[in-house]
């Protein structure tokens, strides 16, 4: 999760999120260079007391700077398409989760049982214990079997809103009346957290998004628990 004074971003667990993050470092380099040469040019432009007052126009000059941005741009659009296939593709999933924003809370229907699905609403300050992070937290958290693909179906019961846990990389609008998928993969055990990304009325800020991603043996453990009690 996030930390006070954060420059980056937070640490990946999944494999798409490791990816973004390549990409990121990517494209701050290559933002980085041209800066620091356009800086360059003009602190030299400023600073020279030579002219040159015949070029008037200079082939070479215009070949240079129309095909070196259209090489840099092509350097950044290459991963940055291959991620994007990445993260719309859904192989095999082993899990299916249908997420419903509601004004303000999100339910959950695990899609692969029969009976399995429940409301997840934010604990109020108040009831929070030590150890618990304020306005992050849920009294039901989205339970999923780690390095499992898992597919989130993510819809929307009133108004917009939007389903996103920045450490696995996911973050996809939930649309009253429209069925939206994405996928990922929880790369290791952890409770990761998120928030509703779309302004969606008075308590917005109140619908956090809490997924616990645990070894096999334990999910099937929580599974069977939470089909005897339903």
């Amino acid at each position: 999760m996030a930390h006070p004074s954060q420059l980056g971003f937070q640490d990946a667990a999944s494999p798409v999120m490791e990816e973004l993050l390549h990409f990121h470092d990517h494209a701050l380099m290559i933002v980085f260079l041209i800066s620091t040469l356009v800086l360059y040019i003009i602190v030299a432009m400023v600073s020279t007391k030579l002219t040159n007052k015949y070029i008037l126009d200079s082939q070479e000059i215009e070949i240079i700077w129309t095909v070196l941005p259209a090489i840099i741009l092509i350097l950044i659009a290459l991963p940055s398409l291959r991620i994007l296939y990445l993260m719309d593709e859904i192989n095999d999933p082993h899990l299916t989760i249908k997420a419903v924003g509601h004004q303000w809370y999100w339910s959950y229907e695990y899609t692969d049982y029969e009976d399995l699905g429940f409301d997840s609403y934010m604990i109020p300050t108040q009831d929070l214990t030590p150890g618990q992070f304020r306005l992050l937290e849920a009294d039901h958290r989205m339970v999923i079997p780690v390095e499992s693909p898992i597919r989130i179906l993510i819809s929307a019961e009133d108004v917009l809103h939007s389903w996103a846990v920045p450490s696995l990389g996911v973050k996809m609008d939930a649309v009253p009346g429209r069925l939206n998928q994405t996928a990922f993969i929880a790369s290791r055990p952890g409770v990761f957290y998120g928030q509703c990304s779309e302004i969606c009325g008075a308590n917005h800020s109140f619908m956090p998004i809490v997924v616990e991603a645990v070894p096999l043996k334990h999910f099937e453990n929580w599974s069977s628990v939470m089909l005897e009690d339903a």
